[in-house]
C-alpha cells in the first residue's frame, strides 16, 4: 500500500509542477485544473484511496437533511471553488448512488 501512495504522490507532484511551470495563466486554467482533479479522483477511486479530510462546515448537516443544493453552496462558501467542482465534491461525499 505504501508503494501505491508513493506513486500517487509522485503523480500529483508532477501534475502540480506541470501546472506551475507555465508562467501564463489563461482562461482555460480552471477547466484544465478541474480535469486534472477529475482524473486524480478516478485514480484514487481505482486504487481505493479514501480522502479522510473532514467536510467543510455545514455540508454534512445539509446532506443529512437531503439538502444537496444547500450543501453545494456551503462547500463553495467554505472553499471558494467553482460550481462544477463543488457539485462533484458534494456528489463524492454523498457516495455512490443506489
Amino acid at each position: 500500500m505504501d508503494i501505491i501512495l508513493t506513486v500517487l504522490t509522485i503523480v500529483v507532484v508532477l501534475l502540480l509542477v506541470a501546472q506551475l511551470a507555465g508562467p501564463r495563466q489563461d482562461r482555460n486554467t480552471p477547466r484544465r485544473l478541474a480535469e486534472i482533479e477529475r482524473r486524480l479522483q478516478l485514480v484514487m477511486d481505482h486504487l481505493g484511496v479514501v480522502d479522510d479530510r473532514p467536510m467543510p462546515p455545514g455540508v454534512r448537516e445539509h446532506l443529512a437533511r437531503g439538502e444537496k443544493l444547500k450543501a453545494i453552496r456551503a462547500y463553495r462558501d467554505a472553499t471558494g471553488v467553482d460550481l462544477r467542482t463543488a457539485t462533484e465534491a458534494v456528489a463524492a461525499m454523498m457516495g455512490p448512488r443506489r
